[in-house]
């Protein structure tokens, strides 16, 4: 059973990387390839041994593009985080934890009592988006959530581009439970504006948070 999972997580962390599924679609997708379009749902793996094999592939596929990538892309999340610094931003997802890809987009978690401020702040700011909702990060209710591009640094010789970015808006006394699951250390699944900075003034490197 063991082997089964990890041929399931290997498959499904290709289908991740290449494709850009997200993990439960990738999931999904990796149970009907090995195993057929009946097979059980109870056979998929979890997130995280997906996530192990998204680390792996990324080391031994795109060892030498990966790095640069994620660190452009931690470099969008930085301005986007400066952007809205005043609402007390935190990454998560891909870009934090190093398992990036260039189908990723930015998610950051904002604190602020009245949302209608972060979409007054867009519009002075001439920033267009859209809004939706989304999961609480403690996996009670849904939350507002706007959607927006956001620019891409470029390489020398790139054209410039846009990454999708999420903006998930929570009161501020939903803080606290950010800092409670773990905002920080180095398997931190947020990180704050301070320690993102951390990474990209560090450069091109190792893929996980410090």
């Amino acid at each position: 059973m063991n082997a089964l999972r990890d041929e399931l997580a290997a498959v499904a962390a290709r289908l991740v990387v290449e494709d850009g599924l997200d993990y439960a679609s990738a999931k999904r997708k990796a149970l009907h390839q090995v195993l057929g379009a009946g097979a059980r749902s109870e056979l998929q793996p979890d997130n995280a041994d997906v996530r192990a094999q998204v680390e792996q592939y990324l080391a031994l596929f795109h060892g030498d593009t990966h790095p640069r990538l994620l660190w452009r892309l931690r470099s969008a999340a930085l301005a986007l985080m400066h952007e809205f610094r005043q609402y007390r931003p935190y990454l998560a997802g891909a870009v934090w934890n190093g398992t990036a890809t260039e189908h990723s987009a930015l998610h950051l978690l904002l604190f602020c009592d009245d949302s209608k401020e972060v979409e007054i702040h867009c519009i002075n700011r001439g920033i267009r988006y859209g809004t939706s909702q989304a999961p609480h990060y403690a996996g009670r209710r849904s939350v507002e959530r706007l959607e927006l591009l956001w620019p891409l640094p470029g390489d020398a010789g790139e054209p410039a581009r846009e990454v999708e970015a999420t903006l998930s808006l929570y009161p501020l006394k939903d803080e606290r439970g950010v800092l409670v699951h773990g905002a920080r250390g180095a398997q931190a699944e947020r990180g704050s504006l301070q320690a993102l900075r951390a990474l990209v003034e560090a450069g091109p490197g190792p893929a996980r948070p410090i």
